[in-house]
């Protein structure tokens, strides 16, 4: 049985997660405006992430990514709260807890980092996502907070931080 392993993002992983975001992006029929898909970060994801109170995780299999989501500080929000960011996975990731487990490793990166609260985007139809955040404790929001500059995802989430 193959073994995968969550290890924060190193620089060699940018061309490789990229590939993986935008794949899994265009999979879902995900506007490439307003949505991560344009994110100048996304092509220098280590980069982006080697910030103080920020950490990208990927997870890789058979020394291939298959996946990644990161905390850090909610953009142009005036306040102590992160963004769970570029949660994506690709199809031989899902349905195996991989989800669970890096959420729950990025929500205590979280902590650790002192935030009081959780914030993300995501899009209607993904349906899968939403179950899983509010599992983990994230409750609707009735508009965005902050600017991430994704204004092409319509569902926003928060959760408190103990």
């Amino acid at each position: 049985m193959s073994t995968y392993t969550i290890r924060p993002i190193q620089k060699n992983d940018n061309e490789q997660i990229a590939r993986v975001i935008r794949s899994v992006l265009i999979e879902h029929n995900v506007p490439k405006v307003g949505t991560a898909y344009a994110d100048t970060a996304l092509d220098c994801m280590f980069e982006a992430y080697a910030t103080e109170r920020a950490v990208y995780f990927v997870v890789e299999e058979n020394k291939t990514l298959i996946g990644g989501a990161g905390i850090a500080q909610l953009a142009n929000y005036d306040g102590n709260v992160c963004e769970l960011q570029k949660m994506y996975y690709m199809p031989q990731a899902r349905g195996r807890g991989i989800g669970h487990e890096m959420i729950s490793k990025c929500l205590e990166a979280a902590t650790s980092f002192g935030f009081e609260k959780c914030y993300l985007e995501t899009m209607t139809y993904m349906e899968a996502a939403q179950k899983l955040y509010k599992k983990h404790g994230f409750e609707y929001l009735d508009g965005p907070m902050g600017d991430t500059g994704h204004c092409a995802c319509p569902v926003q989430m928060l959760k408190e931080l103990s």
